[in-house]
């Protein structure tokens, strides 16, 4: 891969890094502060547990973009699994351009959800309107995609036999 890429690709992945802790930890102290309020004070945030939900989205989007990157998802490898080395390498370039046409897919699709949540004004949590929320969708499946792209172009080392087993 060339090293312009591999810059890009460092620097998302600090970026992705900091925006799951950051996320995690707000998710987790709404939901604490939720579970305090109600319990002591019987009271809370109104919006708390839907913006714990778009929270878990946001984790699991970002989540699904760190994993599709260290290709550490999972997966069910059968073919992979009997095959020679150099059949290995075909299948994992088919089988990653197969992801990035379905992650655009997702992507493409996710789109048209977003405007039709724009278009209707529907809310997320408070007053943020759900297309915003709603944007981590696309966005990382764009981001997935370009990734296995990447990887049915420049693929990977093959691994070592003994370490895969």
């Amino acid at each position: 891969m060339p090293p312009s890429l591999q810059r890009v690709q460092r620097l998302l992945a600090g970026v992705e890094t900091g925006l799951l802790v950051a996320l995690l930890l707000v998710m987790i102290g709404v939901a604490v502060y939720q579970v305090l309020a109600r319990n002591l004070a019987g009271t809370g945030l109104v919006w708390g547990d839907e913006m714990v939900r778009v929270a878990v989205l946001w984790i699991t989007m970002v989540g699904a973009s760190v994993a599709a990157k260290s290709n550490s998802h999972i997966s069910i490898d059968v073919v992979a699994r009997f095959s020679t080395p150099q059949m290995r390498g075909i299948v994992d370039r088919v089988t990653s351009l197969f992801t990035a046409a379905v992650c655009a897919a997702l992507a493409w699709y996710s789109r048209t959800m977003i405007e039709w949540d724009y278009i209707d004004g529907t809310t997320g949590f408070g007053p943020v309107p759900a297309w915003i929320c709603e944007l981590v969708i696309p966005a990382t499946a764009v981001l997935i995609a370009v990734r296995y792209a990447l990887r049915a172009v420049f693929p990977p080392p093959p691994e070592d036999e003994t370490e895969a087993e």
